[in-house]
């Protein structure tokens, strides 16, 4: 009916300009709809009474569409990792039933025999600058030592590190109070790094290193080998002796590769060839390196180590391939409970 579109239109203007928009329903252009009845002609009442309903339910669902538009809805975390969202947690498996994984139960054995030794743990960075993996540590732009630590490297030319030396600058810097102080800066650093590696059963792109520093006056190429065999022999359970070769790292002056005397779990017979065990590399700090983090060479002295976890822990418990420690083998993993 024309006088139901009109006043349709009509009522959609009032609307829109109302606040309070149930206050429609007692609008001028609505009572004037059913005041309208009396005129109409009796056998079109019907048609009539029926369009003015029709549109007052499509007036209330205009009303109803606003109120569900303004309806604030509690908002949700979609990170979490439990349904903390639905009101209650989950219930979990009891500890009892699980373990920690056997690298993180020899690292924090690891750690926790340096820290009897005096040295304090700091945590390495899983990405990090040009500046801490080559510059700090004596490695100048276009060297060609650089090619041996082919790692991970985004487009802004940030690096997945390839050895925790990049934390050797940063933990001189933080405790260079102890040297002034009196007291030596003596920190090991157990973290991952990343190289670009075939997979076999010796090799893995990533893997756990742990880095040794120790700074202070008149350190010596002793302590370093002193340090070196307190630890193994603590590790392995059994007096070992140490022994140094000549190598070339740029980050350390003279350089080191180390090895120790192969542990009784390890030795095949009592020839030579069984008798030593290349373990990692070593060596007294730069001066370049000490220079960069802000001390002065002539005054102080250090050394650093560094080596694979996991090729510990294989020498340790006789594992065969380096790939079991990520396999997820339910099977390798319950050994160690």
């Amino acid at each position: 009916m024309e006088e139901i579109e009109k006043a349709k239109i009509a009522l959609r203007s009032t609307f829109d300009t109302l606040e309070d928009k149930k206050q429609v329903f007692k609008a001028p252009e609505m009572r004037a709809l059913f005041d309208g009845m009396r005129e109409i002609a009796p056998e079109d009442r019907a048609a009539y009474g029926k369009a003015v309903n029709d549109l007052k339910t499509e007036v209330k669902s205009w009303v109803a569409d606003i109120e569900a538009a303004d309806e604030v809805i509690e908002s949700i975390d979609v990170t979490a990792p439990q349904a903390i969202n639905a009101g209650s947690a989950p219930s979990f498996l009891p500890s009892a039933q699980g373990s920690q994984h056997p690298l993180t139960t020899e690292i924090n054995y690891i750690c926790d025999i340096f820290q009897r030794m005096g040295f304090v743990v700091e945590e390495s960075r899983e990405i990090d600058d040009d500046f801490h993996m080559f510059e700090s540590l004596n490695f100048p732009e276009d060297h060609p030592a650089r090619d041996d630590y082919d790692t991970f490297m985004t487009d802004e030319g940030l690096i997945a590190p390839a050895h925790t030396s990049t934390m050797q600058n940063r933990i001189i810097k933080k405790y260079t109070s102890n040297l002034d102080a009196g007291e030596p800066i003596s920190a090991v650093v157990p973290d991952r790094v990343f190289r670009n590696e075939d997979l076999d059963a010796t090799h893995e792109h990533t893997f756990y290193q742990i880095e040794g520093i120790y700074v202070s006056k008149a350190v010596n190429v002793g302590n370093l080998i002193a340090t070196l065999e307190s630890y193994m022999s603590e590790y392995f359970r059994q007096k070992l002796k140490t022994k140094l070769q000549p190598f070339y790292f740029p980050f350390t002056e003279p350089s080191f590769e180390f090895a120790i005397e192969r542990p009784d779990v390890l030795k095949k017979d009592n020839s030579e060839e069984q008798k030593w065990l290349e373990l990692g590399g070593c060596g007294m700090i730069h001066p370049n390196v000490m220079k960069s983090a802000g001390l002065d060479p002539e005054v102080y002295t250090g050394f650093a180590f560094g080596f694979g976890i996991e090729r510990m822990v294989m020498m340790k418990y006789g594992i065969e391939d380096v790939r079991h420690f990520e396999s997820a083998n339910l099977k390798f993993l319950r050994q160690f409970r």
